[in-house]
């Protein structure tokens, strides 16, 4: 068997020298690329779905992972027993299959459109005073200087 394709080959990619440089640069910007995109965003969501599974209280309203809405009337380590329908039957559920804390969602929606409201109100406040000061200014009547000849 012939095997001098494989000699002039091996020549040939190693005399490349900042060819395969940057192909190895190239690697590492897509690296770090895919890094910022795709796993970076995952690891916060993480995060804050952990911070939320912790802070669940009693009487907050929860949705579990295969949908099932109730609201918590007990607490444990790793589980949580939610009452659920007008029959108020009791589920024990994992405390990481809560998905979401409506409670929680609610409260900060009300937070943030209150502050919403409190931002406009100072805002249209600072306009009217601008509009008040503007007034005084156009209201006075003009002073005519008489020019000696």
């Amino acid at each position: 068997m012939d095997f001098s394709w494989i000699v002039l080959t091996a020549t040939d990619a190693s005399g490349a020298g900042f060819g395969g440089m940057m192909s190895l640069i190239w690697m590492a910007v897509v690296l770090i690329a895919f890094y910022f995109i795709l796993i970076h965003p995952q690891r916060k969501k993480e995060k804050k779905d952990a911070e939320m599974r912790k802070n669940i209280s009693l009487g907050d309203e929860v949705i579990a992972a295969g949908g099932i809405v109730g609201i918590v009337c007990k607490l444990e380590d790793n589980t949580l027993v939610i009452e659920t329908g007008g029959d108020r039957s009791r589920i024990r559920i994992a405390r990481w299959s809560v998905a979401q804390n409506l409670t929680a969602e609610a409260e900060k929606e009300a937070a943030a459109k209150k502050s919403m409201e409190e931002k406009a109100a100072l805002a249209q406040s600072a306009a009217e005073e601008k509009k008040r000061k503007k007034g005084k200014k156009s209201d006075e009547e003009p002073v005519e200087i008489e020019k000696k000849d």
